[in-house]
């Protein structure tokens, strides 16, 4: 089934990522850098908030379909890939924790599909890993995404950066442990 509720919050994650990026180029005297910050972090919590949900409603409505495992992934690996973009041109990440985290989700979903081509998906289905790794880099992106003091005590910057250096080594670890398990199976399957 092409279009569902999940389905459809999985394309309203998609279509809020051009609105998301869009934030950061109204002109500043029609919304301040503070109110660009929350709004980003809004877009981008909200979308985050969707992931979670599309999932849960397709199993509780039934509504699972190959077509909403193949376009959640994608939506979510977009969307992080945009914020990530979007945070090094505010000099707010460093490149190369983005290209690690992006050069990752492209490695790994190449894998998985050449996997699932051989019939050995399973293999690399998402580990413990994989889990630390998304948690730490959508709690991670809203802090840079904001950017401000919370309160008085919580640097959002700061915190946001250690997150991300986290995710990054988890991002490395995962896909390690990924490519470890794959191996035995692509070289069952390399011509000789």
């Amino acid at each position: 089934m092409l279009m569902n509720l999940p389905n459809f919050l999985t394309w309203l994650r998609i279509v809020a990522i051009p609105l998301f990026v869009g934030i950061f180029y109204l002109p500043a005297d029609w919304i301040s850098l503070e109110t660009q910050n929350l709004a980003a972090t809004l877009v981008f919590a909200g979308a985050a908030l969707t992931d979670w949900l599309d999932g849960y409603l397709a199993r509780i409505l039934n509504q699972t379909s190959a077509f909403g495992a193949f376009l959640d992934p994608v939506a979510d690996k977009l969307m992080v890939a945009a914020a990530l973009i979007v945070l090094v041109h505010l000099d707010r990440l460093d490149a190369s924790i983005a290209l690690i985290i992006i050069g990752r989700e492209i490695t790994i979903s190449a894998l998985r599909e050449w996997m699932a081509l051989i019939g050995k998906s399973r293999s690399v289905a998402v580990s413990f890993l994989g889990k630390i790794k998304t948690t730490a880099q959508m709690v991670a992106i809203p802090l840079l995404l904001y950017h401000d003091k919370i309160g008085d005590a919580l640097d959002a910057h700061q915190v946001g950066t250690w997150l991300v250096y986290f995710a990054a080594v988890m991002t490395l670890w995962s896909m390690v442990y990924y490519v470890k398990a794959a191996i035995p199976h692509v070289l069952d399957h390399h011509p000789h």
